[in-house]
């Protein structure tokens, strides 16, 4: 079962997050979220979340994929935190998964991981950063990079997640059960 990474800070989109952490979890993947500080967080709408450990514990851990919630301030809080940064690119460095979905992107550009690289993101959000190849697609999958747009993509970007590290079949099973269609 792949062991999947979901830091959260203050301001973090929480439809974002929450998505990310349902549907992954309803895969049978193994979540764990982790606060940058320790206790109880307000995400972007004033909803409180309680993440299941703190970073400095989850980084004694290794995991398959890293995935950001974006939200504002959430995103700036992720990008400005060093442990996050060297983890995402400690990641990329050791080939495996990273992920970023709204204002989160530039988090993953800030560590040097979408250089060269095609990307999507809350419209504006890499306005400026050079070697990025911007998309308006919902989801891009570059690599062992994925990125999505924002809180009306979440759900997309959490099954193609799922498709990657339990393949289609999971994915159309948790699908189903969404009633999505």
């Amino acid at each position: 079962m792949a062991k999947v990474l979901v830091p959260l800070a203050d301001g973090c989109e929480e439809l974002e997050a929450v998505t990310i952490i349902d549907l992954l979890r309803r895969a049978g993947l193994e979540v764990v979220t982790a606060g940058l500080k320790p206790g109880i967080l307000k995400a972007s709408r004033g909803v409180q979340i309680v993440p299941d450990v703190t970073l400095d514990v989850a980084l004694h851990e290794d995991y398959d994929m890293v995935v950001l919630p974006g939200g504002l301030p959430g995103a700036t809080h992720l990008r400005e935190d060093p442990r996050i940064i060297a983890l995402l690119q400690k990641m990329a460095a050791a080939g495996r998964y990273t992920a970023a979905i709204c204002a989160a992107p530039q988090v993953l550009a800030a560590a040097g991981v979408l250089q060269g690289r095609q990307a999507t993101c809350y419209p504006g959000a890499l306005d400026g950063q050079p070697g990025i190849i911007l998309s308006a697609s919902s989801v891009v999958q570059d690599g062992k990079v994925l990125t999505s747009r924002g809180p009306g993509t979440a759900m997309d970007f959490a099954l193609q997640l799922i498709e990657v590290l339990a393949g289609a079949q999971t994915r159309r099973q948790v699908e189903a059960g969404l009633v999505r269609g």
